[in-house]
């Protein structure tokens, strides 16, 4: 038998099933965290996904609450966390990458401080009651508002060899035939921050402009079965993984320039170190920036939208992996 699952005032017994949320004292305010606990009665991982750690990314929150309604304790082995909307602030009022609360990007600040800005003790809250324990986590992103995207998904190298293999498995049980390779574990976004505390830990980004397409949930929910299969929390039969390419990041792109952004680009296009890729326009004098990648790759994700602020993220660049890519 598994033991008792409990977040905070929510809990589920051996193989039940519990839905509600969860305050989280963020010091200047109190937010809900929705989640659904799943206890099998049978032991296995500790298995957490989140969704909604942006806002204006719909892909993965409707994925991970249709999976919600579909998981079983009959049919799990071990204990699964979801947590469709990590961060209701950002989701339901600001819709942006920055929570509304404090102008803070919480993928930017995990594993957070509990004594910090609101968005930074969310970062510290989720990481003390949902990651505390997990063996496995799943988190799940999408193309925002005013970002195209190609479905990838991206895990970061430790540097410990049964780690980084785990944590492949994974990446490769998620049916996304592009895996994106960080070399290190540094940063404040959710799965490195999950890695340097020893769980294997991805991203799954899908969808883009902030579409709610149906189609593109359902397969993201296959995709998470993959996973969950392959980590022994589901009895079904485990597929093979799917063939992947593997990348690393190579650049990112960021507009020096107030203005507007006319792109020159598709997503996925293989652009060249020196291209123009695209130009930043000043609607008030008509002068013309010139944006060139300072990198050679295959464009992953980009700015959709007309209108830019220096430092604004107009496109990434990710290379092919070396065959033993080092930590």
């Amino acid at each position: 038998m598994t033991e008792q699952l409990t977040v905070g005032s929510l809990s589920a017994e051996p193989g039940t099933k519990t839905r509600g949320t969860v305050p989280a004292d963020l010091g200047t305010l109190t937010v809900d965290i929705p989640l659904t606990l799943v206890n099998g009665a049978r032991p296995g991982p500790r298995v957490v996904i989140t969704a909604g750690v942006h806002g204006g990314e719909f892909t993965g929150i409707d994925a991970a609450t249709r999976l919600a309604a579909l998981l079983e304790p009959g049919e799990v082995r071990g204990q699964i966390v979801l947590c469709p909307v990590a961060n209701p602030p950002a989701v339901y009022q600001g819709r942006l990458g920055v929570s509304p609360v404090d102008g803070v990007n919480i993928n930017r600040v995990f594993p957070g401080d509990p004594e910090g800005s609101p968005t930074e003790r969310l970062a510290a809250w989720l990481f003390a009651h949902l990651l505390d324990g997990a063996e496995a986590y799943v988190d799940l992103h999408s193309g925002g508002i005013d970002e195209v995207l190609r479905d990838f998904v991206g895990y970061r190298l430790t540097g410990n060899p049964e780690l980084d293999a785990r944590t492949a498995d994974m990446a490769r049980a998620a049916g996304i035939e592009d895996v994106i390779l960080g070399l290190n574990a540094d940063g404040g976004n959710s799965h490195a921050a999950a890695a340097r505390q020893g769980i294997p830990a991805i991203l799954v980004e899908t969808g883009k402009l902030g579409e709610r397409d149906p189609g593109i949930a359902r397969r993201l929910v296959d995709g998470l079965y993959g996973v969950l299969t392959r980590l022994g929390a589901l009895e079904a039969e485990a597929r093979t993984g799917t063939a992947v390419r593997e990348w690393v990041w190579a650049a990112g792109i960021t507009s020096d320039a107030t203005g507007l952004w006319y792109p020159e680009f598709s997503l996925g296009d293989d652009v060249t170190e020196g291209q123009v890729i695209g130009h930043v326009i000043d609607p008030a004098d008509g002068r013309e920036h010139k944006v060139h990648t300072p990198a050679s790759g295959r464009v992953f994700y980009g700015m959709h939208g007309l209108t830019v602020a220096p430092g604004t993220e107009l496109a990434a660049i990710a290379a092919p992996a070396p065959r033993d890519p080092a930590p």
